[in-house]
C-alpha cells in the first residue's frame, strides 16, 4: 500500500514536472514570438515616422515651388499691366499731340494757304506718278 501511495505521487510528480517543462517551453516560444512581434513593430514605428518625415518635407517643398510659381505670375500679371498702361498713356499723349499739332495747322492756315498746300501737294504726287 506504501509503495501504490509513494508510485501515485511520483507518478504526479513526473506528470507535473513535464507540464512544467511544457509550460516553459510554451513560455519561451510566446516570449520569441513577442520579441519577433516587439521588433516588427518598432520597424514599422520607424519605418512610419520616416515615410511622415519624408511626406512632410515633400510637401512643404511643394509649397514652395507652388508660391515661387505664385509669384511670378502675379509679377508677369503686374509686368504686363504697366505695360499696357504705359501703351495706352502712350496712345492718349500722341492721340493729343496729334490733335494739337493738327489744331495748330489749322489756325495757322487761312484758306489760301490751305489750298495752296493742296495745290502744291497734288503737284507734288502728280510728279511721283
Amino acid at each position: 500500500m506504501f509503495d501504490n501511495r509513494k508510485q501515485k505521487i511520483w507518478k504526479t510528480i513526473r506528470n507535473s514536472e513535464e507540464l512544467q517543462e511544457n509550460a516553459i517551453e510554451q513560455l519561451e516560444k510566446a516570449q520569441a514570438r513577442l520579441r519577433k512581434v516587439e521588433t516588427e513593430a518598432d520597424l514599422f514605428r520607424v519605418n512610419g515616422y520616416s515615410e511622415i518625415k519624408r511626406e512632410k518635407l515633400n510637401l512643404i517643398n511643394s509649397i514652395y515651388t507652388t508660391l515661387e510659381q505664385l509669384e511670378n505670375y502675379k509679377n508677369e500679371a503686374i509686368d504686363f499691366e504697366q505695360q499696357r498702361v504705359i501703351n495706352q498713356v502712350r496712345q492718349r499723349v500722341l492721340q493729343q499731340a496729334l490733335q494739337g499739332a493738327l489744331g495748330t495747322l489749322n489756325s495757322c492756315l487761312n484758306n489760301e494757304l490751305h489750298l495752296r498746300t493742296v495745290s502744291a501737294n497734288i503737284g507734288m504726287f502728280g510728279m511721283m506718278k
